[in-house]
Protein backbone atom coordinates (compact mmCIF):
# COMPACT_ATOMS: atom_id res chain seq x y z
CA UNK A 1 0.00 0.00 0.00
CA UNK A 2 1.42 3.72 -0.94
CA UNK A 3 1.43 5.75 1.95
CA UNK A 4 0.91 9.90 1.77
CA UNK A 5 4.17 11.70 0.72
CA UNK A 6 3.26 14.39 3.32
CA UNK A 7 3.82 11.62 6.15
CA UNK A 8 6.14 9.50 4.98
CA UNK A 9 8.17 11.72 2.54
CA UNK A 10 10.71 10.87 0.25
CA UNK A 11 9.80 6.63 1.24
CA UNK A 12 6.43 6.74 -0.56
CA UNK A 13 7.35 8.81 -3.09
CA UNK A 14 9.91 6.05 -4.01
CA UNK A 15 7.29 3.46 -3.60
CA UNK A 16 4.93 5.04 -6.12
CA UNK A 17 7.80 5.11 -8.36
CA UNK A 18 8.36 1.96 -8.46
CA UNK A 19 4.59 1.19 -8.87
CA UNK A 20 4.07 3.58 -12.03
CA UNK A 21 5.55 2.27 -15.20
CA UNK A 22 8.06 4.66 -17.48
CA UNK A 23 11.36 6.27 -17.18
CA UNK A 24 12.00 8.50 -14.26
CA UNK A 25 14.09 10.59 -16.64
CA UNK A 26 11.90 11.82 -19.19
CA UNK A 27 9.13 14.43 -18.87
CA UNK A 28 6.95 15.04 -21.39
CA UNK A 29 6.19 18.68 -21.77
CA UNK A 30 7.62 22.42 -22.10
CA UNK A 31 9.19 21.93 -18.24
CA UNK A 32 11.32 19.27 -16.99
CA UNK A 33 9.15 19.88 -13.58
CA UNK A 34 5.78 17.53 -13.94
CA UNK A 35 3.33 19.87 -11.77
CA UNK A 36 4.07 22.69 -13.88
CA UNK A 37 3.37 20.47 -17.26
CA UNK A 38 -0.33 19.36 -15.37
CA UNK A 39 -1.20 22.85 -14.61
CA UNK A 40 -0.16 24.51 -17.90
CA UNK A 41 -1.81 21.44 -19.79
CA UNK A 42 -5.29 22.29 -17.67
CA UNK A 43 -5.42 25.78 -18.25
CA UNK A 44 -4.32 25.05 -22.54
CA UNK A 45 -7.65 22.53 -22.38
CA UNK A 46 -9.82 25.21 -19.92
CA UNK A 47 -9.05 28.17 -22.46
CA UNK A 48 -9.31 25.51 -25.94
CA UNK A 49 -12.91 24.52 -24.16
CA UNK A 50 -14.46 27.94 -23.62
CA UNK A 51 -13.12 29.36 -26.96
CA UNK A 52 -15.40 25.69 -28.74
CA UNK A 53 -18.46 26.68 -26.17
CA UNK A 54 -18.29 30.62 -27.26
CA UNK A 55 -18.28 29.70 -31.15
CA UNK A 56 -21.07 27.14 -30.90
CA UNK A 57 -23.34 29.05 -29.13
CA UNK A 58 -22.95 31.50 -31.22
CA UNK A 59 -22.92 29.21 -34.15
CA UNK A 60 -26.22 28.25 -32.46
CA UNK A 61 -27.96 31.71 -32.72
CA UNK A 62 -26.24 33.20 -35.58
CA UNK A 63 -28.49 31.58 -38.24
CA UNK A 64 -31.84 32.77 -36.82
CA UNK A 65 -30.37 36.25 -35.34
CA UNK A 66 -27.41 37.30 -37.65
CA UNK A 67 -23.48 37.75 -36.42
CA UNK A 68 -23.78 40.67 -34.45
CA UNK A 69 -26.73 40.06 -32.61
CA UNK A 70 -25.79 36.15 -31.77
CA UNK A 71 -22.28 37.72 -30.28
CA UNK A 72 -23.88 40.72 -28.17
CA UNK A 73 -26.60 37.24 -26.80
CA UNK A 74 -23.90 35.02 -25.89
CA UNK A 75 -21.43 37.92 -24.75
CA UNK A 76 -24.47 39.88 -22.50
CA UNK A 77 -25.13 36.76 -20.60
CA UNK A 78 -26.43 37.36 -16.92
CA UNK A 79 -24.30 35.97 -14.31
CA UNK A 80 -26.92 33.83 -12.70
CA UNK A 81 -27.37 31.85 -16.32
CA UNK A 82 -23.56 31.39 -16.59
CA UNK A 83 -23.32 30.13 -12.97
CA UNK A 84 -27.00 28.04 -13.45
CA UNK A 85 -25.14 26.49 -16.47
CA UNK A 86 -21.91 26.25 -14.94
CA UNK A 87 -23.63 24.11 -11.91
CA UNK A 88 -25.71 21.80 -13.86
CA UNK A 89 -22.96 21.16 -15.90
CA UNK A 90 -20.63 20.22 -12.72
CA UNK A 91 -23.63 17.82 -11.67
CA UNK A 92 -23.73 16.15 -14.81
CA UNK A 93 -20.31 15.08 -15.19
CA UNK A 94 -19.54 14.56 -11.43
CA UNK A 95 -21.70 11.31 -11.09
CA UNK A 96 -24.55 9.08 -12.99
CA UNK A 97 -27.18 10.10 -10.76
CA UNK A 98 -26.13 13.93 -11.16
CA UNK A 99 -26.09 13.08 -15.27
CA UNK A 100 -29.41 11.12 -15.18
CA UNK A 101 -31.25 14.13 -13.27
CA UNK A 102 -29.92 17.36 -15.13
CA UNK A 103 -30.98 14.77 -18.47
CA UNK A 104 -33.98 14.41 -17.14
CA UNK A 105 -34.39 17.81 -16.91
CA UNK A 106 -33.28 18.73 -20.31
CA UNK A 107 -35.38 15.99 -21.48
CA UNK A 108 -38.66 17.59 -19.98
CA UNK A 109 -37.94 21.03 -20.74
CA UNK A 110 -37.26 20.16 -24.33
CA UNK A 111 -40.78 18.17 -24.35
CA UNK A 112 -42.66 20.94 -22.68
CA UNK A 113 -41.28 23.39 -24.76
CA UNK A 114 -42.28 21.56 -27.81
CA UNK A 115 -45.67 21.19 -26.81
CA UNK A 116 -45.74 25.07 -26.60
CA UNK A 117 -43.57 25.40 -29.17
CA UNK A 118 -44.83 28.89 -30.77
CA UNK A 119 -45.25 30.23 -27.24
CA UNK A 120 -41.62 29.05 -26.54
CA UNK A 121 -40.15 30.47 -29.57
CA UNK A 122 -41.09 33.42 -29.02
CA UNK A 123 -40.42 33.67 -25.26
CA UNK A 124 -36.92 32.28 -26.26
CA UNK A 125 -36.96 35.18 -28.88
CA UNK A 126 -37.92 38.13 -26.66
CA UNK A 127 -34.82 36.66 -23.76
CA UNK A 128 -32.55 36.72 -26.14
CA UNK A 129 -33.15 40.08 -28.10
CA UNK A 130 -33.31 41.82 -24.48
CA UNK A 131 -29.95 39.94 -23.53
CA UNK A 132 -28.84 41.61 -26.80
CA UNK A 133 -29.99 45.13 -26.04
CA UNK A 134 -28.36 44.74 -22.56
CA UNK A 135 -25.16 46.37 -21.97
Amino acid sequence: MVKHVEEYGAKALDEVRKETPGSRRDVPGPTPNPASNLIMADIAMRTGTYVLRGAVEKGLLRGRYGKDAASEMVENRSLAKSLTGFALAKLATRSLPGAVVVGSGMLAKTLFDRGKSRRARLKGDRELMKQASDD
